[in-house]
C-alpha cells in the first residue's frame, strides 16, 4: 500500500523493522519536504515488495558503475519524475537511503547519493566513500555522500 509522507508529523509507519527506524523515518520525512518545497511534489513510498522494478534498477547502477551490492534488505522505495528528471529512492533497513537523481535529457546530471541515518554505521560496501555531515530538524545529523553515473540506465 503506497504511503505518502508527512513531514509535519514523522512516522515510522514501514520501517519499524529497522534498528534506527526513528532516525531513518526523519531522513525519509526531510526528503519529502525537499521535493514538497522544491518541485510540490507529494513523496510517496510502497513496501519493497511492491517496489521491485525501482529497487532492481538502482541496484543495476550500483552494481555496473561501482560494483556495490547492499547488503541490507530494502524496507521502502518509491519512483517518480519531476521536471527531466528521474528520481528513484530506496530505503534499507539498516537505516541507509540510497536516491538516483537521472537526468532524461543526454547531456543531464546523473548521480547516485547515499545518505546515512543518525546512529547507524558506515556499511562496509561503502567504506571507500567520504560522508560529509549536514544537520536536519527533522533528521538529527545526516551523512551523505555521492558519485556521478557514468553510463545509460
Amino acid at each position: 500500500m503506497p504511503y505518502a509522507v508527512d513531514f509535519g508529523t514523522v512516522s515510522t509507519v514501514g520501517l519499524e523493522s529497522s534498528p534506527v527506524a526513528d532516525a531513518l523515518a526523519g531522513l525519509r520525512a526531510n526528503e519529502a519536504r525537499y521535493f514538497k518545497n522544491k518541485y510540490d511534489h507529494v513523496f510517496t513510498v510502497e513496501p519493497a515488495s511492491d517496489a521491485t522494478s525501482t529497487i532492481d534498477w538502482v541496484n543495476r547502477i550500483l552494481e555496473e558503475e561501482r560494483g556495490i551490492v547492499i547488503a541490507a534488505p530494502p524496507l521502502e522505495a518509491t519512483a517518480f519524475q519531476v521536471e527531466n528528471i528521474r528520481i528513484a529512492y530506496v530505503f534499507y533497513q539498516n537505516g541507509l537511503s540510497i536516491n538516483v537523481m537521472y537526468t532524461v535529457d543526454d547531456s543531464g546530471k546523473r548521480a547516485v547519493g547515499f545518505k546515512l541515518s543518525d546512529g547507524m554505521e558506515v556499511p562496509a560496501e561503502l567504506a571507500s566513500f567520504k560522508f560529509a555531515r549536514q544537520k536536519s530538524k527533522l533528521a538529527g545529523t545526516i551523512r551523505g555522500s555521492y558519485f556521478v553515473i557514468k553510463n545509460e540506465y
